[in-house]
């Protein structure tokens, strides 16, 4: 037990938060150590005159930073050791909480329909090789040549022998990731990429490197000096609005990083799981530099989200990389998607579901704009979400605390960063995850959150 305490006289309201920030300030600067039991709930409630729910709630929200450790019948640890990385998004919708935090399309009844209709033409045209083979070369080579249909609508004119199925652009993404570099090497990426992509390079045994960035993404003299400087491997993009702060790259600016790319021998893979969904956008990467880049698309943002498939384009020199990546860490994608979206893209549907998403975002994107007007955030027409930087002396942790607190689940902005260099607070906010009162709602929380002092909300203690 650590003789450290709280120093009652510097609690301000809401005091939980505050007695939070008092224990995180002491375990970052070496007061309490790794280990060290922190005292019970009750006793620590009676020494700071405060009530035990107050401690509950700064030892829970210590707990969500990874600060400290709860272990049933022994108490609260601190936990100074990495811990695993906490997804932006709530495991579990929980209660009354308004959940504005993971990003999904909007989703209404026809989406239910469509599944329901697709699983019942399933049942009666599922072919034998789909249930029945364990090859992969027997199951997709028809998928393979569908495909080719919808990435021309990516702006992509590929061969299907060039093409993999996935199940998913996270599948694609890890393959990708395993073709291009092996343990030890190094990625660069863009400041504020992809939330996956710190721990899947952690557990790949890869360095990332978190390049510049402005207000089109990745800067090429950031790339070329990393290059110059560094044995980087290769660099992982998202340039069509699916990246944190919704921005979409300018032809000039892929043709830019892709010399770079070229100049310096490395691989490009490409994250574009909004695909067609972007208006007036400019050719993929993919098609600026298709000797080095390895592309990865998907239907779950775009259509369903239960459909679960996607596809990744890779250059001839990296074909065979991927189909043994592939094998060894899913065998092959579910033939069963891979029907229903074969089926899809064939008789129109995937198309007309895109379409039908960006039309229902035209309305989020109105509620957005009504309810965070007079605030500066970031985002794009198509996109599924919005990035609000926080002003003046708002925390991330502490703004997403406090937005729970009053029923609204968002994502931190450190989910996303891959360098503490320049980092400006912000959080993400979904528009498609919940129907448009609750999307109405939880905005003008959030607004009300943004726009006041942090430590406005006032609890009893």
């Amino acid at each position: 037990m650590t003789k450290w305490r709280p120093d009652p006289s510097q609690l301000r309201r809401p005091a939980y938060l505050s007695l939070a920030e008092q224990i995180a300030n002491a375990i970052t600067d070496g007061k309490l150590s790794d280990g060290v039991q922190l005292p019970p709930h009750r006793k620590l409630a009676d020494d700071l005159h405060l009530s035990v729910q107050t401690v509950s709630r700064a030892y829970d929200e210590l707990s969500r930073r990874g600060l400290i450790a709860g272990e049933i019948g022994r108490g609260s640890f601190v936990q100074t050791r990495p811990p695993e990385p906490e997804p932006p998004y709530l495991p579990e919708r929980l209660g009354e909480v308004i959940d504005l935090s993971i990003l999904k399309p909007v989703c209404e009844q026809i989406h239910l329909e469509k599944m329901r209709q697709a699983f019942g033409w399933l049942s009666e045209n599922l072919p034998s090789s789909s249930a029945l083979s364990f090859r992969p070369n027997m199951v997709f080579p028809r998928h393979r040549v569908v495909a080719t249909e919808w990435l021309a609508r990516c702006g992509l004119d590929v061969s299907p022998l060039n093409i993999s199925l996935t199940n998913g652009a996270t599948s694609g993404m890890t393959v990708a990731l395993m073709s291009v570099a092996p343990p030890g090497s190094t990625i660069a990426t863009e400041a504020v990429s992809h939330h996956t992509l710190v721990p899947l390079c952690g557990y790949l045994g890869l360095h990332l490197e978190g390049l510049a960035i402005d207000e089109e993404g990745m800067i090429p003299e950031a790339l070329d000096e990393a290059c110059r400087t560094g044995p980087i491997r290769a660099i992982f993009l998202q340039p069509s609005v699916i990246n944190p702060m919704a921005a979409l790259m300018s032809a000039e600016r892929r043709q830019a990083l892709a010399a770079v790319a070229a100049k310096h021998d490395i691989a490009i893979i490409e994250n574009d799981i909004l695909g067609p969904m972007i208006e007036d956008r400019a050719p993929p990467m993919a098609a600026f530099a298709p000797e080095r880049t390895l592309y990865v698309t998907s239907f779950t943002k775009i259509t369903v989200p239960g459909l679960r498939i996607g596809y990744l384009v890779a250059p001839d020199r990296y074909v065979a990389a991927v189909a043994n990546r592939h094998l060894v860490s899913s065998w092959m994608a579910t033939p069963a998607m891979a029907e229903i979206a074969s089926r899809w893209v064939s008789d129109g549907t995937a198309i007309e579901l895109v379409n039908w998403q960006r039309r229902a975002l035209v309305g989020r994107h109105a509620i957005a704009a009504e309810m965070l007007a007079g605030l500066s955030y970031r985002t794009h027409p198509q996109s599924l979400h919005v990035w609000l930087p926080l002003s003046g002396s708002h925390t991330e942790d502490g703004f997403v605390s406090q937005a729970r607190l009053r029923g609204v689940a968002i994502a931190p902005g450190k989910s996303f960063h891959t360098t503490d260099h320049g980092w400006t607070p912000a959080v993400r906010i979904s528009l498609g995850s919940t129907t448009e009162g609750e999307l109405r709602t939880g905005l003008g929380i959030v607004a009300s959150l943004a726009q006041g002092n942090p430590e406005e909300l006032l609890l009893a203690i």
